[in-house]
């Protein structure tokens, strides 16, 4: 209960931030503060207490009042027609709740209000997980388009320098060409990021709850914050079964589910109704002040409330396989993002040990030679193009990185990766 009310008071904290750059921690408490899904999901526990209210409440008694025999009609009473007497009755009924009904509706209503919260916090959980990715892919984007930013101003390097060596006569009119057309193909992937960059940030602006307008960007490196290379898996397993809310929002439906069935076999129990009423009869003969006592109930002969209780223990059931279900997903879950998260690891591991000093090695001496004249512009281009793949690997990893610990800690349900 502490935990969900954690969530609540994050969800009502602080105003919109007013910078545009923003860290994936801050994203995600704006996300929780702002997101408009998450908001409409929190109504779901207004909605709840206002059921917990409705459920203490007791039946009211009912008033009747009656007056018969009343001459309106200008009949007249007297001797010979022997009238009336004209009756003025007041009534009080008090229906009496057999079966423990009342208990059992706030049982009913308090595991549905348990059940809301359960939701709210796994409508929490998914939400950092989505705000989180949708932060990576706009790193990972904004790396990219720095990348190739880089690149295409080593291309208009050796383009102009190409430029200035074919009017001393030093190359032929082909090798300027050739660099200028390398240069020109390379904006066209400037653009491409460019528009992966917007299109990464449309979405998060979306996840936070921000204007159309309003601009948005993510300023840490890419793989900031990595946990262990290895993990527990039974441990893990453990942890999320006992940490997902998702999981123990569907133990607390089962909980509701059996409120229910105490509820439906209460309703099946009949009621009882007592009543008094005073009477004042007024006639040519005299008049009178009578009490009367009055006691009605249903005779349960047909409907006993099969119906209901029947549904009630099918659904009691259908959570029981449900509970089964997820908590085999929920594993299966853990086992898949762990895997993924140390794959991606020592993806990037063996990376930044094999590939990036060779491939910035071989990039850097071609270029130096050819501006020195001993490589030919074939041989540059072909290790620029392999640092700019090995380049982008090393993003792609490190974005892999990031995307798995995010899952993971979804997967479990905690925060296992920092």
């Amino acid at each position: 209960m502490s935990r969900v009310c954690s969530f609540i008071l994050i969800v009502c904290a602080c105003a919109h931030p007013s910078a545009a750059q923003t860290s994936v921690a801050a994203a995600v408490d704006e996300g929780l503060q702002h997101n408009l899904t998450l908001l409409a999901a929190r109504s779901n526990l207004t909605i709840a207490e206002a059921q917990m209210l409705s459920a203490r409440l007791r039946p009211n008694p009912v008033f009747s009042f009656g007056a018969d025999h009343q001459d309106w009609l200008g009949t007249g009473f007297d001797t010979a027609n022997n009238g009336g007497p004209p009756e003025i009755a007041g009534r009080i009924d008090v229906p009496l709740e057999r079966g423990g009904k009342r208990d059992a509706r706030i049982a009913l209503a308090t595991a549905v209000r348990s059940a809301a919260e359960a939701q709210f916090v796994d409508a929490v959980r998914t939400l950092r997980q989505d705000v989180t990715l949708a932060c990576v892919d706009l790193l990972a984007a904004q790396a990219t388009r720095r990348l190739v930013g880089d690149t295409l101003r080593t291309y208009e390097d050796l383009a102009r320098l190409n430029r200035a060596r074919l009017t001393a006569g030093a190359i032929p009119p082909l090798e300027a060409t050739r660099s200028d057309v390398a240069m020109l193909q390379f904006r066209a992937s400037v653009v491409r990021a460019d528009l992966e960059v917007a299109a990464a940030a449309a979405r998060l602006r979306v996840l936070l709850g921000r204007d159309a307008g309003d601009s948005v960007e993510i300023d840490e490196p890419v793989a900031d914050g990595v946990g262990p290379a290895r993990f527990d898996a039974a441990a893990l397993e453990e942890l999320a079964v006992k940490s997902r809310p998702d999981l123990l929002s569907l133990q607390l439906s089962e909980a509701r589910s059996i409120a229910d069935l105490r509820l439906q076999e209460a309703i099946g129990r009949v009621d009882y109704v007592v009543g008094a009423e005073y009477r004042r009869q007024q006639g040519i003969a005299g008049r009178a002040n009578t009490l009367g006592v009055f006691f009605s109930t249903p005779l349960p002969i047909s409907n006993r409330n099969q119906g209901e209780i029947a549904r009630a223990t099918a659904e009691r059931e259908q959570a029981e396989r449900q509970i089964a279900a997820r908590r085999a997903q929920v594993i299966a879950d853990v086992r898949a993002a762990a895997h993924e998260y140390e794959t991606t690891r020592d993806l990037l591991a063996s990376i930044e040990r094999d590939l990036m000093t060779p491939a910035t090695h071989a990039r850097d001496v071609s270029l130096y030679t050819y501006k020195a004249g001993g490589a030919s512009l074939l041989e540059v281009l072909d290790a620029q193009r392999a640092f700019n793949d090995t380049m982008q690997s090393y993003v792609d990893a490190q974005a892999g990185v990031r995307r798995a610990a995010a899952r993971l800690n979804a997967a479990v349900g905690s925060e296992v990766v920092k």
